[in-house]
């Protein structure tokens, strides 16, 4: 599993998360259920895909940067169906938090939704807990929020 760092409007990276979209569409019954400013190119400080021995790209993530006092927020974090398990997804959170720590960041949070048990498992796993709602994510029911100090 190779981790590549890439520009947000790269043709994979864009594939991935309109496959991670749709998912999330799907799985929350409406095409836009981000409760806070969707990531874009403008506000993400590092994107990442993971790819196969054969240079396909199976995963996804980057990282919004939340101000000096605050560290990063991951965001857009998805694997694709057939290569879940594998590996990809630690590996690509691992490297994110690496390159979070090379700039000093102290901490990483997140949100994910009452209709993503696999991802509140994977966080947990990773050592992410919950914590209190954060930014648009206040007062969200359907928000899950989670922390990890790096």
């Amino acid at each position: 599993m190779q981790i590549d760092f890439v520009a947000w409007d790269d043709p994979d990276a864009t594939a991935l998360r309109a496959g991670q979209r749709a998912e999330i569409a799907q799985r929350y019954g409406t095409p836009d259920s981000e409760p806070g400013t969707p990531p874009s190119a403008s506000d993400i400080a590092v994107f990442a895909l993971a790819r196969a021995a054969d240079g396909t790209a199976v995963a996804c993530g980057g990282l919004r940067d939340l101000g000096p006092d605050e560290g990063g927020e991951v965001k857009r974090m998805y694997v694709l169906p057939g290569h879940r398990g594998s590996g990809a997804a630690p590996r690509l959170l691992a490297a994110l938090e690496e390159w979070a720590r090379d700039r000093g960041w102290k901490r990483l949070r997140l949100e994910t939704g009452d209709r993503q048990p696999d991802a509140v498992r994977f966080y947990t796993k990773s050592g992410y807990t919950p914590v209190e709602p954060f930014g648009a994510y206040a007062g969200e029911p359907s928000s899950l929020c989670f922390g990890k100090t790096l």
